[in-house]
C-alpha cells in the first residue's frame, strides 16, 4: 500500500493516508525513453558542430582613478560624519575615525599607484 501525507484543514498536523486509486500504482513513463540522443540509450550526446560556445567577453573599459577617486570621497564623508558626531568616537567606538583615516591613506596609495600606470591600471585608464 503506497501512503501520502493528508492535511485535514489549515490548523492541523499532516497524517498518512492511503493511496489506492490506480493512477498512483501504474509507474510514470520515462520522459528521456527513445530519446536518439540520451546517454542511457547508448548514444555519444550532441554532436560536435551542433555545440554554440558564446563569443568571448572583452573587460570593460573604465577610468579606474574615477572609481579610486569616488572611494576617496566616501571615506573623507565618513570621517567627517563620524567627527562630527560625538557618540561615533567615542567609548568603544574610538577607532572609527582612525579606520576612516586608514582607508584614506591606502586610497591615497592606490590612486598613485593605478596613475602610475601599474599592472591592469594601465590598460584601463582612458585620456
Amino acid at each position: 500500500m503506497v501512503t501520502d501525507l493528508c492535511y485535514g484543514g489549515a490548523l492541523t498536523r499532516p497524517t498518512l493516508c492511503p493511496m489506492d486509486g490506480p493512477e498512483q500504482s501504474a509507474p510514470r513513463p520515462d520522459p528521456t525513453a527513445g530519446h536518439p540522443r540520451h546517454p542511457a540509450v547508448g548514444k555519444a550526446g550532441p554532436v560536435a558542430a551542433e555545440v554554440r560556445r558564446p563569443a568571448p567577453t572583452q573587460p570593460v573599459a573604465v577610468d579606474t582613478s574615477r572609481i579610486v577617486l569616488a572611494g576617496l570621497g566616501c571615506w573623507a564623508v565618513a570621517l567627517i560624519v563620524v567627527l562630527a558626531v560625538p557618540s561615533l568616537h567615542t567609548g568603544p567606538r574610538d577607532w572609527w575615525p582612525w579606520a576612516c583615516v586608514s582607508g584614506l591613506v591606502l586610497g591615497l596609495l592606490g590612486l598613485a599607484y593605478v596613475r602610475r600606470g601599474r599592472g591592469n591600471a594601465a590598460g584601463a585608464r582612458r585620456g
